[in-house]
């Protein structure tokens, strides 16, 4: 049984988004060791959402409850936010909708804005992380491994991508209204990672060229030469911050970065440059956890556009082409549960066809040894056993479809003590080739 529980823009507070970001690496091996019944765990954690998507050993008695128990167990225990302030705050999604959830969440169609397109790499370093700890199952493989499927045929099949603006590029049109010209700008990047790579490709695109970048971890030189750029050494940041006409900050640094006491820093009578005018700074703060203390707002002549801000321009969806897209993501999701319920189901008409085929062939045997030459007593008795397997086969499919592939199991154990193996269930070659 497959359970997502998820906290989003849409059913939290910014200020709590904010604080499940900072959710340490471990929270997936907490919640698979919270409850002996939790096969396998994926944690989605991005700037506008926490996700925790949990396979459970389905014959348990409330598994689902049982699930979101142990993911809010393991929120509380890596981040002290206590349970009862979650209340309202998140959503739950189990069975054949975690598959369309995902989908969607991976296709951009849940973002601030529509169709944005760093959420898919997102998802993709969730599965990625999980691997590396050992949290991962069969089903929460196949599970992801599917949404990056769907994710890249929405993009081929639909105008969503084109439609759809990243946060960065909608950060950039919100200070397009206060910026002139970008070339004359003095432009301060803060970070290193892939969105200062955005960010930098998207202040270039509308025409900044004065750009330094400054980096809290220290990589700002090695940034600044691959990209052509003036690294700032933690000396001279505060310096830089104070003459910068726009800082735009995009780290995943766990504290402020950036606070009024850089932006009122001295800035020394040899320095080189002026200071910026006082109505003149622009910040942008692109980090989640914030990056910028939210007093540098009340600064004289400084505005701070942060992601709550940000999120409350974000345009109306193209409604169009977010159709098109979410009929993509439906027909994948069907077809992935589809494909599982057939999976789900496998094991156990693999056990009763080779039971059949045992029984088949020990006639066969008999029969040749009584002298059927000519082989016809074979080939009716092979009829036979595939018009005998032809329903239960059917049938099976159709249990499995509805959730009901346990039935058949049972049956088929009351019937001829027959139990599915472990070693018939599918491999994830066989995962890939058949979905």
């Amino acid at each position: 049984m497959l359970l997502c529980v998820t906290a989003s823009h849409k059913t939290a507070s910014f200020d709590l988004l904010e604080r499940l970001s900072r959710t340490p690496d471990d929270v997936a091996s907490t919640i698979v060791d919270t409850a002996s019944c939790v096969q396998g765990a994926v944690v989605l954690a991005t700037c506008n959402r926490f996700e925790a998507y949990v396979e459970m050993d389905e014959p348990v008695t409330a598994a689902g409850a049982i699930g979101v128990e142990a993911v809010l167990e393991a929120v509380e225990s890596a981040t002290g936010i206590p349970t009862a302030e979650l209340d309202g705050a998140y959503d739950v999604h189990s069975g054949r909708r975690v598959a369309e959830h995902l989908f969607s969440v991976a296709s951009g169609l849940e973002s601030v804005v529509s169709g944005e397109g760093e959420i898919a790499g997102q998802v993709r370093r969730a599965l990625k992380s999980a691997r590396k700890d050992g949290t991962t199952s069969p089903e929460l493989e196949r599970l992801f491994q599917r949404a990056s499927q769907a994710q890249r045929k929405v993009k081929n099949v639909t105008a969503l991508g084109r439609a759809g603006r990243s946060l960065v590029r909608l950060a950039l049109e919100l200070a397009d209204s206060r910026i002139a010209d970008w070339a004359a700008e003095r432009v301060l990047l803060v970070g290193t990672g892939a969105y200062a790579a955005v960010t930098l490709a998207t202040l270039r695109e509308r025409g900044a060229v004065n750009i330094s970048v400054y980096s809290p971890s220290g990589r700002a030189e090695k940034f600044a030469a691959k990209h052509g750029i003036r690294p700032v050494a933690a000396d001279d940041y505060a310096r830089i911050a104070s003459r910068s006409s726009l800082l735009i900050t995009c780290t995943t640094a766990t504290e402020p970065v950036l606070t009024p006491a850089h932006l009122q820093a001295p800035t020394g009578i040899a320095a080189a440059g002026c200071p910026v005018a006082s109505h003149s700074q622009l910040v942008v703060d692109l980090g989640m956890p914030r990056n910028v203390d939210p007093a540098v707002a009340a600064l004289e002549g400084v505005a701070l556009l942060d992601l709550e801000t940000i999120s409350l321009h974000a345009p109306l969806d193209e409604l169009q082409a977010t159709d098109a897209a979410r009929t993509v993501v439906r027909e994948a999701a069907e077809t992935f549960h589809v494909v599982g319920s057939r999976q789900s189901v496998t094991p156990s008409v693999v056990a009763l066809r080779s039971h059949m085929f045992a029984l088949l062939e020990a006639e066969i045997g008999r029969a040749r040894a009584r002298g059927d030459e000519d082989g016809k007593v074979e080939q009716a008795l092979r009829h036979l056993t595939g018009v005998l397997l032809h329903t239960p086969t059917t049938r099976a499919h159709e249990l499995a479809a509805t959730g009901q592939a346990g039935e058949f199991a049972a049956a088929l154990a009351t019937l001829y003590g027959i139990a599915p193996a472990e070693s018939a269930l599918p491999s994830d070659a066989d995962t890939a080739a058949t979905a």
